[in-house]
């Protein structure tokens, strides 16, 4: 698969899960704003309130009863998504390439190079992505030093918990069956519904401090 394809992949599909957030959020308002509150017909929007309690990782809900929230949709916000996508893809390419080389995955010794790449990516690349994502993004909104420092004191570790409950399994899999051109579309696609949570978190938390 050609590079600028894989890039372009990854820069839609943030653009995507970006869309699907700002969607469950839209459903949440409006079921929340209706005479009476939610309703038992609201389907989407009990989910979201169960998910948020069955995964408790932040402080307040995913998608907090607010009516500072974003508007249903944010094309300037998607517009930052797709930014940060393309921005971040070639350091993935670069990151997913090093653990390649320096963990050769082969017929006779796959286990422990995969391995290897699992504790390497979650343990460097997990937390120094979150860091990009946070920072980019408060900062493309218009926030300063301090609006980064809160942000990183408020959803970081929450979020950075989340991410050791979902990634190592599926870079794990990853790693050990998907060949490198397709590891970094294997890894967005699933990334869809995480960079959702990442969207939620950060517009929340927005929300909450405005």
């Amino acid at each position: 698969m050609d590079i600028n394809t894989i890039f372009n992949h990854i820069q839609v599909l943030a653009g995507i899960a970006d869309t699907v957030a700002q969607t469950l959020t839209a459903v949440r308002q409006r079921a929340l704003r209706r005479p009476g509150g939610i309703q038992e017909d609201d389907f989407i929007a009990i989910e979201l309130h169960k998910l948020d309690e069955k995964h408790h990782w932040q402080e307040h809900d995913l998608i907090p009863a607010s009516k500072k929230l974003p508007p249903p949709f944010d094309f300037e916000r998607l517009t930052r998504f797709m930014a940060y996508g393309f921005m971040m893809s070639p350091i993935q390419y670069h990151w997913f390439s090093f653990l390649a080389r320096a963990f050769p995955v082969t017929k006779v010794g796959a286990t422990v190079p995969t391995l290897q790449r699992v504790a390497l990516d979650q343990l460097m690349f997990a937390p120094f992505g979150l860091a990009c994502f946070f920072t980019f993004m408060t900062v493309a909104e218009g926030g300063g030093r301090r609006a980064v420092s809160r942000k990183f004191q408020d959803v970081y570790l929450p979020s950075l918990k989340a991410n050791w409950t979902l990634w190592p399994a599926v870079q794990l899999l990853n790693f050990r069956v998907v060949p490198l051109p397709f590891q970094i579309p294997f890894v967005s696609t699933v990334g869809i519904a995480w960079t959702a949570y990442l969207s939620l978190t950060n517009s929340a938390d927005e929300a909450l401090a405005t």
